[in-house]
C-alpha cells in the first residue's frame, strides 16, 4: 500500500489480484489494443508539434481522439474513461519531461520524453474513474461489460474514485484501487531517531537496535538469476524471427526471480519503518539520493540495498501514523561532529570507518556519527551544538 498527500487528504492504493476468464482477459487486451495505438498517436503528434514548434496540450489531443472515434469503427468500440485518461497520463508525462528540460536538470535526473509503446514489449494499464467501474457482488465491472473477479484479501477501508487494471511482468493481473484513508496515530514515546543510509548496513540509526543490515536478496538469487540469463542468452532469437517457447519460459522465471526480490525487499523496508515509527515519534532522515552510486564500484551492492524504496517507505509510513520525519540535507555529514558540530578539515576516505573529533575528542564509529548529525540538523539533539537544548526538542533513544 503505497500513501500520498492530496489536497483532500491522506490517500493510498489498495491492489489485489485479479482471476480473468479467457472472455475478460480477450476484452482487457482489446482494450489495450486500442488504448496503446492513442498513446502512439500522441507520441507522434508530440513529435510533430515540436518539429512545427506548435502547442500540443491534452485539450488538442482530446479534440484528435474526438474526431479518430467518430471515423474509427474499431476505436468507438470502446470505452472511452481509458483512452481519456490515457490522454491525461500522457500529457502528465510530457509535461514533467519539459519541466525538467526547462530546468536544466542532469541527464540522469530527467524524466524521458513519452515513447512509442510496442506491441509485445509493453504490459497493459488502463485507468478507470469513478464513472468508469463499480463495485457490485464482490465483482469488478468495468466500462464496456468487462467483469472481473478480485481476490479480495483484504477489505477496502472507503469508497474507491479510481482504480487501474495492469499485468506485471510475470503475466499476472492486478486491480489497484486509490482511496481515501485517515491518520492512523500512534501512542507518544518521547524518543527521536536518526537515519543514516549507506551501503554495509542500509540504516545506521542512533539507536543500536533499529539499524538495519544488508538482507542481500539478490545476492542470494545471483545463481539462478545467472541460469536463467545464460538460457536466454541460448535461445535468444535472430532479428526478427520470432522468439521461441523456451526462450519465453526462461524470460518468465528470470522475471519471476525478480518479482520475489521486489517482494522481499518491500516486507523487509515496511517491517523496519513500522518498527521505527513505532518506536518513535520524531526521526530525523538524510535526504539521500543513491543514484549516482550507479557509477561507482558498489552499484550492484547499493541496488541490492534499495536505498531509494526503503527511504520512501519510512516517509510513507510516518504520514500514515502522524510521526514527524525530517528530511535532512546530505552535504558533509560524514565530517561533522555529531557532539560539538566541528567539522573536519578534509573529506574522511570510505576506507575510515571511525571518526575522531580534533576538538572535543569524541570517538565513535563513522556511520553512527553521520546518524547522530542528522538528529542536530533537524533540531531534535537535546543538547546542541551550543550544548543549549532547542525549544521543544526530544530525549533520542540510548544507544
Amino acid at each position: 500500500m503505497a500513501a500520498s498527500d492530496t489536497d483532500s487528504g491522506l490517500h493510498a492504493r489498495y491492489t489485489y489480484r485479479l482471476r480473468l476468464s479467457s472472455t475478460a482477459r480477450a476484452r482487457l487486451l482489446a482494450e489495450w489494443g486500442r488504448c496503446r495505438w492513442i498513446w502512439n498517436e500522441c507520441v507522434a503528434r508530440s513529435k510533430k508539434a515540436h518539429a512545427e514548434r506548435e502547442a500540443c496540450g491534452p485539450a488538442r489531443l482530446d479534440r484528435m481522439l474526438t474526431q479518430a472515434r467518430a471515423v474509427t469503427p474499431w476505436l468507438a468500440a470502446g470505452s472511452s474513461v481509458p483512452q481519456q485518461q490515457l490522454i491525461r497520463d500522457f500529457g502528465a508525462s510530457r509535461a514533467k519531461a519539459l519541466k525538467d528540460i526547462k530546468e536544466r536538470l542532469p541527464v540522469h535526473r530527467r524524466a524521458g520524453m513519452p515513447r512509442y509503446k510496442k506491441k509485445r514489449e509493453s504490459d497493459p494499464s488502463l485507468n478507470y474513474t469513478r464513472r468508469g467501474f463499480r463495485l457490485k457482488d464482490e465483482r469488478l465491472h468495468l466500462a464496456g461489460g468487462i467483469v472481473l473477479t478480485v481476490v479480495w484479501s483484504r477489505e477496502l477501508p472507503a469508497e474507491p474514485s479510481s482504480v487501474r487494471v495492469f499485468r506485471d511482468s510475470v503475466g499476472d493481473w492486478y486491480a489497484s484501487f486509490v482511496v481515501p484513508t485517515q491518520v492512523e496515530p500512534l501512542p507518544a514515546t518521547g524518543r527521536v531517531l536518526g537515519v543514516d543510509w549507506g551501503v554495509r548496513e542500509i540504516a545506521t540509526t542512533t539507536s543500536d537496535a533499529h539499524d538495519l543490515a544488508h538482507p542481500q536478496h539478490g545476492g542470494k538469487a545471483k545463481a539462478k538469476l545467472t541460469r536463467y540469463d545464460r538460457m536466454m542468452a541460448r535461445r535468444k532469437p535472430k532479428k526478427g524471427q520470432a522468439a521461441s517457447r523456451g526462450y519465453r519460459e526462461a524470460k518468465k522465471w528470470r522475471a519471476k526471480t525478480y518479482q520475489k526480490i521486489a517482494r522481499q525487499r518491500r516486507d523487509t523496508a515496511r517491517k523496519w519503518a513500522k518498527r521505527v515509527v513505532r518506536d518513535h515519534d520524531a526521526v530525523a532522515v538524510e535526504d539521500f539520493r543513491p543514484k549516482f552510486l550507479a557509477k561507482t564500484r558498489m552499484a550492484r551492492k547499493a541496488a541490492d540495498a534499495a536505498i531509494g524504496a526503503t527511504k520512501k517507505t519510512l516517509i510513507e509510513m510516518g504520514r500514515k501514523h502522524g510521526r514527524d520525519v525530517r528530511l535532512v540535507h546530505p552535504a558533509h555529514t560524514t565530517m561533522d561532529c555529531g557532539r560539538c558540530g566541528a567539522r573536519t578539515k578534509h573529506a574522511l576516505p570510505l576506507s575510515e570507518r571511525t571518526y575522531t573529533c580534533t576538538a572535543c575528542g569524541a570517538v565513535s564509529p563513522r556511520d553512527k556519527n553521520s546518524a547522530r548529525v542528522m538528529l542536530v540538523r533537524a533540531g531534535l539533539n537535546p543538547a546542541g551544538v551550543e550544548g543549549v537544548r532547542p525549544p521543544g526538542a526530544q530525549l533520542p533513544e540510548a544507544a
